[in-house]
């Protein structure tokens, strides 16, 4: 997911500044910790300043009577406090640059694949405020009704579509106004794509013309279909989390905000959590919560400190001589992801973004988004996609396309070398799942990740049949001024065979890991978190992010997720859920056809 490369302009990372005892009265207070010394407290601990930890910070600290501490991992995501210093974040165009490096990403990669050449696959995660919401490539989508409606049936109590509409609404404000799927007035702004660039148009117009309709708000009433994306950009530049919930709010007595903090456990009394323990500038330390301490950390590192805390399989944890606390199977199974890859044409005319890429024009690029926050920088240029289903009888779309402008090559590590064109794809609902344990007690150590990719049939069906579908779209007449030859897979892989060795040698992980920390009923033996999202078994603790989702959902994760938190917040201040019961949804025609 990635696009334009722009040259490295930027500075060292923010400066540190280490954490003090004492705070303001309406900030925290000093209590008393089991070992007797004076440490910090307060009312909510939050782990991780991501796409859920900014939200919770954002809308706990609303309530002035309460106190919030934020950890992050990673830095601030503002050099000096300047947007322009800090372009390689800000620039929507220029996100490759921070998925070729750890500077604000987890960096991590998986075990060797045995249904995928025995490949070991990249997983770039946010470490920096806003989390994969500052690395992601801005692109808003919420997924299907029916994904909602499927947790409630898995046990997400509460959580079916009629009530996360409302909260998908409340965090979000569309350029287009509000109606009855959008928001208006939220923190979250997002846009429509709106380019006029020849061939976005052109792919809209040949997935027409091969059968799909158009879908003027694949977030709304009609996900399936071809049409323009909705961004998480605002003015030219990336909208994270950090930029909607977080920053705005900083200046709030009862927020303090840390960053370049390691947590390393969660602190016990008995069943109870009372605070965690974590690493600042070499330094360990220690804060107390006097509410909840809440794991935000995402779907690899939430697991992780439950596990490192004494939270998960007992087996597992007792061969590492860690003490268990709650025996609970279910941290750190039920990995799922999307996998996806790229159908690659070569373009007959100068109009990709090749040129773009050339130095000159890369810094033509960023002087003018560095004045103006205009031009090519301003955008991602993942602008135009869409959502079909891969055979009769699915009742929702399973498979989605996003297409872009330009060729793409090892995650945008690899500058692109033609004039091509390619459409993302791959499909949304695998039933391949797998799990992620610890490697060692060092919370430094990252654990052992197996997505398990590609290891059912259904699942490597899919993906033939994606291939299949992108190449007949690419085929329609709108795309016939353009056509060049096959980039890839190539002329020469037309067998199922060859088609499903392209496929193992060529995926590649979409970058959404999810449901390692599955809601569900407290009657559910993988369940972790129950429907308020309280880990099972015991009190003041919850986890709030991507991997409480009972199963994946049919889209991204970025926006799920916020909605998610907001949900969460109104559940953790004991406010009534939001309900908005009725919303029309599309239904095909029929479904005894794939289109």
């Amino acid at each position: 997911m990635t696009w334009i490369f722009l040259p490295a302009w930027a500075g060292s990372l923010t400066p540190h500044f280490s954490v003090h005892i004492r705070f303001s009265a309406s900030a925290a207070h000093c209590s008393t910790s089991p070992a007797h010394q004076k440490t910090p407290s307060y009312s909510y601990v939050i782990v991780g300043a991501g796409s859920a930890g900014c939200v919770l910070a954002n809308r706990l600290t609303e309530d002035a009577h309460e106190s919030v501490l934020l950890l992050e991992a990673g830095p601030k995501d503002m050099l000096l406090g300047s947007v322009r210093l800090s372009w390689k974040i800000h620039m929507p165009a220029a996100l490759t640059y921070n998925l070729c490096d750890d500077k604000y990403n987890w960096y991590y990669h998986t075990l060797p694949q045995a249904h995928m050449d025995s490949r070991v696959m990249y997983w770039p995660r946010g470490r920096v405020w806003g989390g994969s919401s500052s690395l992601n490539a801005m692109v808003y989508i919420r997924g299907h009704a029916e994904d909602y409606n499927r947790w409630q049936r898995e046990g997400a109590e509460g959580w079916d579509y009629e009530h996360c509409l409302p909260y998908f609404k409340k965090a979000q404000c569309h350029e287009l106004g509000e109606n009855r799927y959008r928001g208006g007035s939220g923190p979250l702004h997002v846009s429509r794509g709106k380019t006029s660039h020849p061939l976005h148009k052109a792919f809209i117009e040949a997935g027409q013309q091969a059968g799909y309709p158009f879908t003027d708000d694949m977030n709304g009433y009609q996900q399936e279909g071809v049409g323009w994306m909705d961004m998480t950009i605002y003015k030219g530049k990336r909208w994270s989390t950090a930029s909607a919930y977080l920053r705005p709010v900083l200046g709030r007595a009862n927020l303090k905000a840390e960053v370049r903090c390691l947590t390393t456990k969660i602190l016990f009394d008995g069943n109870r959590a009372v605070g965690v323990e974590y690493i600042q500038n070499g330094q360990k330390k220690r804060v107390f919560a006097d509410k909840e301490v809440i794991l935000s950390g995402g779907a690899i590192n939430s697991p992780q400190l439950l596990m490192l805390s004494g939270v998960g399989n007992a087996d597992d944890l007792k061969k590492l001589g860690i003490a268990v606390v709650q025996h609970l199977p279910g941290v750190g199974s039920n990995l799922q992801d999307h996998l996806e890859l790229y159908v690659q044409q070569q373009c007959t005319q100068p109009i990709t973004l090749y040129k773009a890429q050339k130095p000159f024009h890369m810094v033509k690029i960023g002087l003018e988004w560095l004045t103006v926050f205009t031009g090519y920088g301003a955008t991602a240029h993942l602008e135009s996609g869409g959502f079909i289903r891969s055979r009769p009888h699915v009742t929702h779309p399973d498979i989605q396309f996003h297409f872009l402008p330009s060729q793409v090559i090892d995650h945008g590590r690899v500058a692109s070398k033609i004039e091509a064109y390619q459409v993302h794809v791959g499909p949304m609902r695998s039933t391949s799942v797998g799990w992620m344990k610890l490697k060692s007690t060092n919370p430094l150590d990252h654990p052992y990740i197996q997505p398990n990719y590609l290891s059912s049939d259904i699942d490597v069906w899919e993906f033939r049949e994606s291939i299949k579908l992108s190449r007949e779209i690419f085929a329609q007449k709108a795309f016939d001024p353009f056509r060049g030859p096959e980039v890839q897979p190539g002329p020469q892989v037309q067998s199922d065979a060859d088609i499903d060795a392209f496929v193992r040698q060529k995926a590649d992980s979409a970058y959404h890991p999810s449901c390692t920390c599955k809601m569900g009923s407290p009657s559910d033996p993988m369940a972790v978190v129950d429907s308020d999202t309280r880990v099972l078994g015991l009190e003041k603790l919850r986890v709030v992010d991507a991997s409480i989702m009972p199963s994946i959902i049919s889209g991204y994760l970025n926006s799920p997720t916020i909605m998610m938190a907001e949900k969460a917040a109104d559940i953790i201040r004991g406010r009534s859920p939001l309900v908005d019961p009725g919303a029309p949804v599309y239904q095909p025609v029929t479904l005894d056809t794939q289109r």
